[in-house]
């Protein structure tokens, strides 16, 4: 169960990222609400996670997915660049990630 509120937290970490571009430095209230409350709700989260599973897995863990959908997000829905540098960077988080959640905790 540890692990879905993790993956959880972290999905809630993309969504509070993007929230907050959208809130143009908090400036729009409605993006700004959906950032507080998504980032309470990852942090809680990954709280709950961690009473399990080992700090610095939990944490590279939600920070990556974090990272990764984030990435995707910029580029799906904000035309962000897309180079081979910025994919091969990415790879590199994603068996990073791989690599971490395959060890014995």
């Amino acid at each position: 169960m540890s692990w879905i509120y993790l993956i959880l937290a972290g999905l809630l970490e993309i969504v509070w990222a993007f929230s907050m571009k959208q809130s143009a430095g908090f400036t729009r209230l409605t993006p700004s609400i959906i950032t507080l409350v998504a980032m309470i709700a990852s942090f809680w989260l990954l709280a709950v996670a961690m009473r399990s599973i080992p700090l610095g897995t939990a944490y590279v863990i939600w920070t990556g997915i974090g990272a990764i959908g984030a990435f995707i997000v910029g580029i799906v829905f904000l035309s962000e660049a897309v180079t081979p540098m910025r994919l091969v960077a990415a790879g590199m988080i994603v068996c990073g990630l791989l690599l971490l959640s395959l060890t014995k905790q």
